[in-house]
């Protein structure tokens, strides 16, 4: 009997990255204008080392934490993960200079690192293999309406609190929080195997996995972390109410396909389905570079919302589908930990290159590495079927 993929611990883990992300969503439009403008006057490449700093902490502590929740249990990774991600928050809009910045997103994305590969191992744990997608693409429809909710919270701060950034950063701790709490009541699905660690061989990640993390993890190295995509709508002359409805719009584009994405990855391929959102990365990264026009600036954003609906948890569930029973959490940690490692190598160079005042070319070297990833992946599927055929 096959079991109902609409699992408590989904619907739970879901509802717990909803909060998590309204407390993330409401700060991260905020932080360019918090590091680099009114509160701390930090250069834009502190924004790009901050975050690529940030983002290599929480591979190293995925790859860590995947490996461990195979053996040990994922509940415990959850709970203190969750609880990280509050306190490194609080750090930030507490934060005086850009080192406590630097101190708060590292705290965050420890805690993140710690939670991100066992929930979804947890997930994975869960749910039929044929449902795969239709799982992650559930949570991260869930996710993103905490994306969307975080956003519309601060516009409505700003406007109460007279555009008092750091007043209005403090309400992200109310729904961090509150993830945390609920982490609790989360059941566990992995017995603690440290009493038969010696008996028990150390399985190796298959090679058809290894290839596909290789080839995403070259394509996200020219992913540059959305703040600088941010920061570009405030060199623009974008107000600050402008870049939060901005980004929450971008965020609704991404509830809207998240889990359509997810159902045309266990109908067609996860492949197909990535493919089309590097496509969807491309045309906005490279308009945001041409363009000085605010209503092109917008819709390119709502265009860039495509692309995280349909690689985010896609991606996961394509490792997930190529993994075996005993490395879920190690394949998620790799997985997750080198695109993280990606996006530190991505946060050096576009912030140092952005920084020098070559803000365009940033933003079109990152289209031009989605489009040549997407046609790699074209040209895969192309051969696989005339493969297929012969």
């Amino acid at each position: 009997m096959k079991r109902i993929w609409l699992t408590r611990n989904l619907v739970l883990l879901t509802i717990i990255s909803l909060a998590q992300d309204a407390a993330s969503e409401l700060l991260y439009p905020l932080l360019p204008y918090i590091i680099t403008a009114g509160v701390i006057g930090a250069a834009p490449i502190a924004l790009g080392l901050i975050e690529g700093c940030a983002e290599a902490a929480a591979g190293f502590t995925k790859l860590w934490a995947g490996n461990k929740s195979d053996s040990v249990g994922r509940k415990r990774f959850v709970v203190a993960g969750y609880t990280l991600a509050g306190i490194g928050k609080a750090l930030v809009v507490f934060a005086s200079v850009w080192g406590a910045v630097f101190a708060g997103r590292i705290t965050d994305r420890i805690g993140k690192g710690l939670r991100s590969t066992p929930r979804d191992a947890l997930i994975h744990d869960s749910v039929d293999k044929e449902h795969l997608g239709k799982a992650f693409g559930f949570h991260r429809t869930g996710d993103n309406i905490g994306a969307v909710i975080g956003p519309l919270i601060a516009l409505g701060g700003l406007a109460l609190f007279n555009d008092d950034v750091r007043a209005v950063a403090k309400w992200a701790l109310i729904p961090a929080i509150l993830s945390g709490f609920l982490t609790l009541f989360i059941k566990e699905t992995v017995k603690d195997k440290r009493k038969n660690r010696e008996s028990t061989p150390k399985v190796k990640l298959p090679a058809e996995l290894k290839k596909p993390i290789a080839i995403l993890v070259l394509i996200q190295l020219t992913n540059i972390p959305d703040a600088l995509l941010l920061l570009r709508l405030y060199d623009l002359g974008f107000s600050i109410q402008a870049v939060v409805i901005t980004y929450a719009l971008y965020s609704c584009v991404t509830v809207l396909f998240a889990y359509p994405a997810g159902l045309l990855a266990d109908r067609f391929s996860p492949q197909h389905v990535y493919a089309t959102g590097l496509i969807a990365f491309a045309c906005a990264y490279a308009t945001l570079g041409f363009t000085s026009n605010h209503t092109v600036a917008v819709m390119a954003m709502l265009v860039y919302g495509i692309f995280p609906a349909l690689t985010d948890g896609v991606g996961k569930a394509w490792v997930a589908k190529l993994s075996d029973d005993e490395h879920r959490g190690r394949a998620q940690g790799v997985y997750q930990a080198s695109m993280n490692f990606a996006v530190l190598g991505a946060g050096i160079w576009g912030g140092a290159f952005w920084m020098s005042g070559a803000t365009e070319p940033v933003l079109v070297i990152a289209a031009i590495g989605a489009l040549v990833g997407s046609t790699y992946f074209w040209i895969r599927i192309a051969l696989e079927r005339l493969s297929d055929r012969s």
